[in-house]
């Protein structure tokens, strides 16, 4: 894959790099300073995507499917939550105007906004979408085709923003699903992701030798399993600082 479709998926990353940035200037010098480590989890985030799009790891990947892999659990799980940790919507309604916020705050408020970011929708985007990658011809079709690549790793991306903020809420959220529904729909979603790493174990993607496809499934079932675990363990400190005791959190 050429520099162009690296360049292409980057940008996006660049910019919003940049806007938050200059959100985070804005903030403290007309608000209150925005925390230091939200926007650490913010430069991270943003370098990891940009890592698994372009560069060494980004060419890598397009020949070696353990590589691919790599980037896979970057581009989709472990930036969206570091992303997701620095609590960008937070910071834009802070530095906006009123009338723009109150915009933005309708867009957040409206039915297909609610409808994506419902976990059980969120989950059939992100593991439906690995499931649809993975066991068709589509994986060794989007390495033919820039326009299906730079689709399939956008998708990626977004499919596992929304299933994060989905799942834990660390920005303002209108519209609360209890910690039971949120908790069983994690559960099923882990639980089709471990399947289905086994699944290429076993079955490996067109194109994939038998070799690369075992030590790609078993990246991406243990890898998988560490941020999911991140993941958990923030779910779990929500629950339980929003149902401990009143004396407890006064004190």
């Amino acid at each position: 894959m050429g520099i162009l479709p690296q360049l292409v998926l980057a940008l996006p990353f660049a910019i919003v790099f940049f806007l938050y940035i200059m959100a985070v200037v804005r903030s403290n010098r007309w608000y209150k300073p925005w925390p230091r480590y939200r926007t650490v989890w913010w430069t991270l985030g943003v370098m990891l995507a940009i890592s698994s799009v372009a560069g060494p790891l980004a060419k890598f990947a397009h020949v070696n499917f353990t590589a691919h892999m790599v980037g896979h659990l970057l581009l989709g799980m472990l930036a969206p939550l570091l992303m997701a940790l620095a609590a960008p919507v937070t910071l834009i309604l802070r530095t906006l105007r009123i009338t723009t916020a109150r915009k933005v705050t309708k867009v957040l408020q409206s039915s297909p906004s609610r409808f994506l970011t419902n976990p059980i929708v969120s989950s059939i985007l992100n593991i439906g979408g690995l499931w649809l990658l993975y066991t068709t011809s589509l994986y060794s079709l989007m390495h033919e085709n820039i326009l299906l690549y730079l689709i399939v790793h956008l998708h990626v991306f977004i499919a596992g923003y929304l299933f994060t903020v989905s799942i834990i809420y660390i920005d303002p959220r209108p519209h609360r699903l209890s910690f039971w529904y949120r908790s069983i729909v994690l559960v099923v979603a882990l639980a089709g992701h471990g399947i289905l790493s086994k699944y290429i174990y076993a079955h490996p993607p067109i194109g994939v030798s038998i070799g690369q496809a075992k030590s790609g499934a078993m990246l991406m079932y243990y890898g998988g399993d560490a941020i999911d675990i991140v993941l958990i363990f923030i779910l779990c400190l929500h629950w339980f600082r929003a149902t401990r005791p009143r004396e407890l959190a006064t004190r």
